[in-house]
């Protein structure tokens, strides 16, 4: 591998399923400045219409938007696979190249909500993360902290030592129009600060496996945008971006993002209890047909039909039956199945919620005081370095006439916890660190001990050599 193979193959980013996740998933800390203006359409001749001009949005909220990497266990490399069953190709995520003892890599987007680091993205950008680590667009680097993860929301909290940092607008995703502007920013592919345009197609759009009303757009999203933020034209988050419709495994124009009031309220249960509780009603319901209506005489298909009831439940407290159906619930239509969910999703446990349904050909109230699914502690990710800080390598000094082109040096006969994560594997050949040559095991031993946050090694493999940077604290 030649040296320019080598560096190329070392800024080469991975894709976990960390980046957009595959389809069918108010502290905002001191006062910032007002919504960032969007310049107005201009008339053009003929009649037209110009498109606004974003720019000084993305100036002012930009900078609020991070980037996410995770480092996980080590797993046979594989494919993802889209739950229609359509495989999902992975792209390569190891410096040098992949391995098959290798530690996971994945990418993904955040963005801040306190000045003190608070940081919102999805659950699924860290789920199983052993390192956390985040980029602000300045460059800066932080080691995170996972606060703790929803999965069944797919929200996550982070946080970062550091302080006065820039933060976004969060707005009401309850105010959000179909056909309104949305603007997305995040690293698809690892692209950082990447900026996309679009349209609301949708507001309240259930999905299979998903416990939130998604806000649907045909804003590009792909794997790395995931845990980004949504703004609306006033610079706003209005929704973390989290879900892609693809055969592909890229952008066909469906893309989701979770409402920014449930993120909301997700994160502050993570932070002030360390855990998520959900509120339960007891019900399974479906979807009507025009045959359905005709048969519980209704004019046309609407509703979520409930055909059980669990025993014992809030529903059946209630007084639920099967056969009901439920067209409102709490003055909010109820169109869809998926939408009485949603609703549902948007409460807390001990939240009464009142119910217009239609029985036996004519309408009733039934009022339904919610219970709570079983709770469970948030999941958080082991953020501590492997290895207690040390390098996590067995070294032993290099034989003369060993190594092609190597008079002295290290020979790396295992790699594990931080050096592996940043991509040393065993056979490479460790010439210095931090620019002083070593020989022997001792001297590593002693420079990482005078190390602060990292360490610059210099490896060699094959005919290159390249510095790898290795995190110690």
């Amino acid at each position: 591998m030649t040296l320019n193979k080598l560096a190329a193959a070392l800024v080469a980013a991975g894709v976990l399923g960390v980046g957009v996740a595959p389809a069918f998933t108010r502290d905002a800390g001191p006062p910032t400045a007002a919504p960032a203006p969007v310049t107005a359409p201009a008339a053009l001749p003929g009649g037209q219409i110009a498109r606004p001009d974003f720019s000084v949005l993305v100036d002012q909220y930009g900078p609020a938007v991070v980037h996410i990497s995770v480092v996980g266990e080590p797993r046979a490399a594989g494919m993802q696979r889209l739950p229609d069953g359509i495989p999902m190709p992975q792209i390569p995520g190891m410096p040098f190249g992949p391995h098959h003892d290798a530690p996971r890599s994945g990418q993904g987007s955040g963005f801040i909500v306190s000045a003190d680091g608070l940081i919102l993205t999805n659950a699924h950008v860290v789920d199983q993360a052993r390192e956390v680590n985040v980029t602000l667009t300045d460059r800066r680097e932080y080691r995170a902290k996972v606060l703790g993860s929803d999965r069944r929301t797919d929200v996550a909290v982070l946080k970062i030592d550091a302080k006065n940092l820039p933060t976004v607008r969060l707005g009401q995703s309850e105010d959000v129009k179909v056909g309104e502007w949305v603007i997305a920013i995040g690293s698809p592919y690892g692209l950082e600060s990447s900026v996309s345009v679009g349209v609301v197609s949708a507001t309240g759009r259930s999905l299979p496996r998903g416990a939130a009303p998604f806000i649907q757009t045909d804003a590009a999203l792909n794997p790395g945008n995931s845990g980004g933020p949504l703004f609306n034209s006033r610079g706003e988050v209005v929704g973390i971006n989290s879900q892609i419709y693809s055969r592909t495994g890229g952008y066909q124009g469906l893309s989701f993002a979770i409402p920014i009031d449930l993120a909301v309220r997700i994160k502050d249960q993570i932070v002030a209890n360390g855990k998520v509780e959900h509120a339960r009603l007891g019900v399974t319901v479906q979807d009507l047909n025009q045959q359905l209506a005709d048969s519980f005489g209704l004019p046309r298909p609407g509703g979520a039909l409930i055909s059980s009831v669990e025993a014992n439940s809030p529903a059946a407290r209630a007084g639920l039956q099967s056969g009901d159906i439920v067209r409102q619930a709490n003055g909010r239509p109820v169109v869809r199945a998926g939408d009485l969910t949603a609703i549902i999703g948007m409460h807390k446990p001990g939240d009464t919620v009142e119910f217009d349904v239609w029985r036996k050909r004519q309408t009733q109230t039934v009022t339904a005081q919610l219970g709570a699914l079983e709770p469970s502690p948030a999941q958080t990710a082991a953020t501590k370095p492997a290895g207690e800080g040390r390098l996590g390598l067995a070294v032993r000094p290099v034989q003369p006439g060993e190594v092609k082109g190597v008079e002295s040096g290290l020979l790396v006969e295992q790699a594990g916890g931080a050096s592996a994560a940043a991509g040393v594997r065993p056979g490479d050949v460790i010439v210095s660190v931090n620019g002083v040559e070593v020989s022997d095991p001792a001297e590593v031993r002693k420079l990482v001990e005078q190390a602060d946050k990292s360490v610059a090694l210099l490896v060699q493999r094959g005919d290159s050599r390249i510095f790898v940077p290795v995190r110690v604290s």
